[in-house]
């Protein structure tokens, strides 16, 4: 099993059920750092992390990103077209592709996510 370390404060991070942090299994592991309560999910059946481990303002803001920017491919501009939207995304805020997800982004990248998401939804 691979060795993760939290963002935070550099602890070695515990492959848990989703079930520790949700209450419910949802089939997927998460890596969990007990001393600060950061957490990352997996990719379902593995334990690669699935983007950044979040403490709790990143989560608040990554929940922030997520009600401004899904609108815009669930029914917006891009509807029903996610990779399409990140795209686009991607382009608005300078950044690689692969590098442009919410799971990736920090608190920064999470807020200008939200300005430009908003100013096209305004649009």
């Amino acid at each position: 099993m691979r060795e993760v370390y939290c963002d935070y404060c550099g602890r070695r991070a515990e492959l848990v059920s989703s079930k520790v942090i949700y209450g419910r299994d949802y089939g997927n592991k998460v890596w969990l750092c007990r001393n600060c309560m950061a957490y990352v999910g997996c990719h379902r059946n593995t334990d690669k992390p699935f983007g950044r481990f979040a403490n709790a303002e990143l989560r608040y803001w990554k929940r922030a990103a997520h009600k401004a920017f899904d609108p815009i491919w669930q029914y917006g501009r891009f509807r029903g077209h996610r990779s399409a939207a990140y795209g686009w995304l991607a382009q608005k805020m300078n950044l690689p592709a692969e590098k442009t997800h919410i799971g990736m982004f920090d608190v920064d990248d999470c807020k200008r996510a939200i300005r430009i998401c908003n100013a096209e939804r305004r649009r």
